[in-house]
């Protein structure tokens, strides 16, 4: 662990590209800086990760998705700074898991392939059981190279800890479902429909748990929705651009919007783009209702496929898959804008975790 007690960071990446797998690294608290500790392959296609539960930053164990064709997930034991295996690489169920969450003593998966969501039980010690359940979504979009069937990107519970919302691209939809805690049971509580053809990919609520921002992948565009944990309905009421007009008027260029964050304090989210290979700055007003564009940094590398804020909420770090490394920025804490100050290098990084 960093001297300095900053904590560690833990990168995940693509096996089947060159990546290490997952990569524990120290976190220099005064510059961010990161420093490999020791990584393991134990989990193919280790692309997205999420710390377990624990008291503060206590946790000791860290799941992944297996982004494979099969489709599993994995716990690791992270007491040392060479994860272990913990208990059996589980199949989810489904094809293709790219995301996944913790909720209601179960870890979900977001199954991008067959278009569905996964329950698994969390054991005692950490380890996962075979899967609970499996909720399959339906339906379609009007971009049929990439919408011809579900696709389930993201899930997500939302800050009551009473619903998971599953982001699906394919569908141009959110689903909110209630787990039953007992049995790992997903039930579909309410769909909610956005603009056809915009491919939703990931979402994230502002602190006050009365909104959250959909970062949408076939537009470039992020969807401000109102959220009502009382009644689990989700509303949208207004999209913004996360890169200037001309590049969205622009028939020829290349973006693919790939992570939301939203600062700890609610004034600002920040968006990463593929291709245009930058991460948006958007300023949020006192309601978290509106979200407007102030400028586009680049992200340190090419293809960043994930953003993560550090828990100081001083330093943001951008995964890009392609260029191999993770960026780090400090944040201005009065404009919201990065400034980059180093990268590590990190072949086929795809996601960063913080504990």
């Amino acid at each position: 662990m960093s001297s300095n007690g900053a904590g560690r960071a833990f990168i995940g990446s693509f096996t089947s590209a060159g990546g290490r797998g997952v990569t524990v690294a120290a976190v220099d608290g005064e510059t961010g800086a990161l420093t490999v500790l020791g990584a393991t392959d134990a989990v193919p296609d280790p692309s997205y990760l999420v710390l377990g539960p624990g008291p503060g930053s206590g946790s000791t164990a860290l799941y992944a998705v297996s982004e494979t064709e099969s489709g599993a997930a994995a716990a690791l034991d992270i007491t040392g700074d060479v994860p272990q295996p913990l208990g059996e690489i589980r199949p989810v169920e489904g094809d293709g898991p790219t995301h996944l969450a913790i909720a209601g003593g179960h870890l979900i998966t977001a199954n991008y392939g067959s278009g569905s969501v996964t329950a698994l039980p969390v054991r005692a010690d950490g380890s996962l059981g075979a899967a609970a359940s499996v909720l399959q979504h339906e339906g379609s979009g009007p971009r049929t190279d990439r919408q011809h069937a579900p696709h389930a990107h993201q899930v997500q519970p939302d800050p009551s800890g009473n619903w998971v919302l599953s982001v699906d691209l394919g569908t141009d939809s959110i689903r909110i479902c209630a787990l039953d805690p007992s049995s790992g049971t997903l039930r579909l509580h309410g769909e909610t429909a956005l603009r056809p053809g915009t491919g939703p990919r990931h979402l994230a609520f502002h602190p006050a748990g009365a909104h959250a921002y959909v970062l949408n992948e076939l537009e470039p565009t992020v969807t401000v929705c109102r959220w009502d944990p009382a009644t689990g309905v989700l509303e949208p009421v207004a999209e913004t651009a996360v890169v200037p007009q001309d590049v969205v008027a622009d028939p020829e260029a290349v973006v693919y919007p790939s992570a939301v964050v939203v600062s700890y304090d609610g004034r600002f989210l920040w968006a990463a783009n593929r291709g245009h290979d930058s991460i948006a700055v958007l300023a949020l007003d006192a309601s978290g209702e509106k979200a407007s564009l102030v400028t586009n940094v680049g992200c340190g590398g090419h293809w960043p496929r994930d953003l993560a804020l550090d828990p100081t909420g001083q330093w943001l770090y951008a995964a890009n898959e392609r260029a191999g490394n993770v960026s780090w920025f400090a944040v201005d804490a009065t404009t919201g804008i990065p400034c980059h100050r180093g990268s590590l290098t990190a072949p086929a990084a795809s996601c960063v975790v913080f504990g």
